[in-house]
């Protein structure tokens, strides 16, 4: 009896392993997407961080090439996380941004949420989300 009960812990020690391995391979995607935006953002690579946007929030919101041009004004002089909260299969995060005006060289903070969606048949994150708002409210 007691072998039985040894294997059959065993056996679910090994399933909740292998459990915790998927979805944290899971988690580690979702850090290492998280991570190359935020590089994007930091980095003014608007483009590379529209990369990673939903593709159906990309052809839902097209952003033109006027608009792309307008994050040329812009300075990211800091990126920081306030909060976040991850679920099986979305993630959000409280951002802080600082943003620097390349004509008046006034710095001012913008305060983005970013929401992520887990797309289960591609096998990956997307930011949900959008591109921040840097003007918002002027």
């Amino acid at each position: 009896m007691r072998k039985r009960i040894g294997w059959m812990a065993l056996a679910l020690a090994a399933l909740l392993l292998g459990a915790c391995a998927t979805g944290g391979k899971k988690a580690e995607a979702l850090e290492r997407l998280q991570y190359d935006y935020s590089a994007a953002i930091r980095w003014g690579d608007f483009e590379g961080a529209w990369n990673l946007v939903d593709p159906e929030v990309r052809q839902a919101r097209p952003m033109s090439d006027l608009e792309f041009q307008r994050f040329q004004q812009i300075r990211v002089s800091g990126y920081r996380e306030l909060a976040s909260r991850v679920d099986a299969d979305s993630a959000v995060r409280e951002i802080q941004i600082g943003v620097i005006n390349q004509h008046t060289m006034a710095e001012r903070s913008v305060r983005y949420t970013e929401a992520w969606r887990y797309d289960a048949e591609a096998g990956r994150w997307w930011l949900s989300s959008g591109l921040p708002d840097f003007w918002a409210g002027q």
